[in-house]
């Protein structure tokens, strides 16, 4: 076997400007037979989790990076025996020797020909890599034992002393706070998970093969840490109170101290975290309000549930609602743009994707209805379900939530009357919707029961003013009180 055999696939860049992705799963180990287009791992980015296929056959020879580990985009993950050495058909360029900093790397594809998935593309500018400062020979790490891999094996890690794990190594670069003289044996991810949990690990009692410390040995310290009462030493291990997910080893849940609870902010969270500060003390915004009699409205979405045009598709006041905003949006277009800082020019959009906001288990995300504006409302229903639906499996792509123009966001659902929202980045208009609940409303001269909500505009005030933010939420809120506006505005 020659070293023009082995081909390294990179972490590509699965959404635009992404720089980093946290691997969730492997689907592979070393050993086994891969095949172009299979599946060898899933990854999460700061905007979705994304299925990872390799691009050519092979066998597998090494796993690079530890489940839960963070990598930036453009650092190798996986190596590939490749059957004759030669490069798959999709590389047309010839294997060549990498970089002198990275000696394991001999057959690394150029730059400019990073696999990556379909429709994603690679981002245009440069990515930093990580210095790989461990000697990675072939021969080498083939030999290691299967422990030994797994505690020095990804290469943002200092390498320790080739002694079998039974052996303690020098502390390198010191884990914990207070390291002993002896550095305790643990795997990276287990490593993290007792950084995490503010366990120090020369605490834990270990329970692995020689003398390894597991991630069930860190939870029982922090279980006997939350259980003063117990008189237990910890040489005793118990059941995990807090078990770690099978397929996350290096993502805790959280840390429940009794008195309170830490929970790492990472993946989709922290993303709309930094988007929603960026967007909050970038624009300046302003939100106006409008409370509606919805009364028609209600009543025309039971007789659509009905109608055989719409057999099979979900019909509910935020289809309407939808409909309704972009007629509004077509009335006073000048709504749908964007401000470009660096161009000093407003940008106005000729298109709506129409932005939903949806709450996940991954976190709160707004993928997008593409060309919303140019759907009938048939197929805007249709759109709107399977939006809904691939949110809620978690499947939602990155290009999904890429190019939005606009996006109302239903805090109605959750009983809450409205709201003041923030803008997604890139947008100049968010609509809330309130609860649609029996109200007392003055109707035709007389107070009776109708159904009512409340609506909140919130626009960029750089490129919309009083007046255009006001038509819009009036148009909206005038089609809602008579939808048959639908027909005579559209």
């Amino acid at each position: 076997m020659t070293n023009a055999s082995v081909r390294e696939f990179k972490m590509p860049d699965v959404g635009e400007g992404l720089t980093e992705a946290e691997i969730l799963k492997w689907y592979v180990q070393p050993g086994d037979t891969v095949t172009d287009g299979q599946v060898v791992c899933e990854v999460e980015t700061a905007k979705a989790a994304v299925e990872l296929p390799i691009p050519y056959d092979g066998v597998v020879r090494s796993l690079h990076f530890p489940e839960g580990t963070t990598v930036d985009v453009g650092t190798s993950i996986i190596a590939v025996e490749v059957a004759g050495g030669a490069a798959p058909a999709q590389e047309a360029a010839p294997a060549a020797p990498a970089p002198a900093a990275e000696p394991e790397q001999p057959a690394e594809q150029p730059a400019a020909r990073q696999p990556v998935l379909v429709g994603y593309g690679v981002a245009t500018s440069s990515t930093r890599r990580r210095p790989r400062k461990q000697a990675q020979d072939p021969a080498a790490r083939q030999a290691a034992s299967a422990v030994q891999s797994e505690l020095n094996g990804h290469g943002a890690a200092p390498a320790a002393p080739a002694t079998p794990p039974a052996a303690p190594a020098a502390p390198a670069a010191p884990a914990a706070p207070a390291a002993p003289a002896q550095r305790p044996l643990a795997k990276p991810p287990v490593r993290k998970l007792a950084k995490d949990l503010g366990v120090d690990l020369a605490t834990v009692t270990p329970t692995g093969p020689d003398g390894v410390v597991t991630r069930e040995d860190v939870h029982a310290a922090v279980a006997a840490a939350q259980a003063p009462q117990q008189t237990a030493p910890a040489a005793q291990p118990a059941a995990p109170a807090v078990p770690a997910p099978a397929d996350r080893p290096a993502a805790p849940a959280s840390y429940d101290s009794g008195r309170e609870t830490r929970i790492p902010v990472k993946g989709v969270r922290k993303a709309t975290a930094a988007a929603m500060v960026g967007s909050a003390f970038t624009a300046p915004h302003v939100t106006e309000f409008v409370t509606v009699d919805v009364t028609r409205t209600m009543k025309l979405v039971e007789e659509l549930k009905q109608d055989k045009e719409f057999a099979g598709l979900r019909v509910n006041p935020l289809l309407l609602i939808a409909k309704a905003l972009l007629v509004a949006i077509r009335r006073n277009p000048d709504i749908n743009a964007s401000w470009d800082e660096a161009a000093q020019e407003i940008v106005v959009k000729h298109y709506v994707n129409l932005g939903i906001a949806a709450a996940t288990p991954r976190g709160l995300i707004v993928p997008n209805i593409k060309d919303a504006h140019a759907k009938t409302l048939p197929e805007l229903a249709a759109s709107l379900g399977e939006l809904v639906s691939t949110a809620r499996e978690g499947k939602t792509s990155p290009s999904a939530m890429q190019g939005g123009t606009v996006t109302i966001t239903n805090v109605g659902v959750f009983g809450v009357d409205t709201g003041t929202p923030i803008l997604n980045p890139g947008e100049s208009a968010i609509l809330a919707v309130g609860a649609i609940k029996p109200q007392p409303w003055v109707h035709k001269g007389k107070v009776k029961p109708r159904q009512v909500t409340t609506l909140a505009l919130s626009f960029d005030h750089r490129l919309v003013d009083g007046e255009l933010g006001s038509k819009v939420l009036a148009d909206v809120a005038a089609i809602l009180e008579q939808p048959k506006r639908l027909i005579t505005w559209a």
